[in-house]
């Protein structure tokens, strides 16, 4: 997967050089919209595949977000960008945006509105004999398979929806809430996951750690 966000960053700073020569003509609106258009779709496409890769391999992805946050904003290269991040654009760090899309992909799952051949990826476990009655059928959990390996089997997508699913909270996995505010509420779990309050009353994003460029 390195390779395959090498080539996606490569991509992604191309667009970000040929944005910042027509920067001065933009509004921040319009220079918002294009940058989400040109380069932060490109990060999120088919991004479910990183799920459970190493930093190491998702580091030049965070380094995009960061060069297009200062683009945007106008911040300096020596500025923390967490609190662009986080309190002006509103984004969610790569990590975050990877297991957004898992859970999305869930959540289809769960309600039959998945591709056909995803139907079977995720079973709640209220279906399972002899479980019916436990917590995890009542909070509307999925069954997690095994596997053998630990490198590439909890990658999968047979696991990895099931294990992010359970980790949501238990009114996330209602059955009565709607599509858009599944994803309005998902996103304040993941945000608030993401930027972690410090007794200090510092925020520290962790994802911060990669370098940005």
């Amino acid at each position: 997967m390195k390779q395959h966000t090498d080539i996606v960053a490569r991509s992604c700073f191309y667009q970000l050089r040929q944005l910042r020569s027509v920067r001065s003509s933009l509004t921040l609106e319009a220079l918002r919209t294009v940058v989400q258009a040109f380069v932060i779709s490109r990060v999120d496409y088919c991004n479910a595949v990183l799920y459970g890769v190493a930093v190491q391999v998702t580091r030049r992805l965070q380094a995009v977000l960061h060069a297009a946050a200062r683009l945007i904003t106008g911040a300096r290269l020596h500025e923390h960008i967490t609190p662009t991040l986080r309190d002006t654009l509103h984004w969610l760090p790569v990590a975050q945006r990877i297991e957004y899309k898992v859970a999305i992909m869930a959540f289809n799952c769960v309600r039959g509105t998945c591709p056909a051949y995803f139907r079977d990826v995720c079973r709640p476990v209220s279906t399972v004999a002899g479980r019916a009655g436990l917590r995890s059928a009542s909070n509307n959990d999925l069954v997690v398979p095994r596997c053998r390996g630990k490198r590439y089997g909890p990658r999968s997508l047979r696991i990895s929806a099931p294990s992010v699913w359970n980790n949501l909270p238990v009114d996330l996995r209602s059955n009565t809430i709607s599509r858009e505010q599944f994803c309005r509420g998902l996103k304040t779990c993941l945000f608030n996951r993401a930027y972690v309050l410090h007794a200090g009353g510092a925020f520290v994003n962790f994802a911060e750690r990669a370098p940005t460029n």
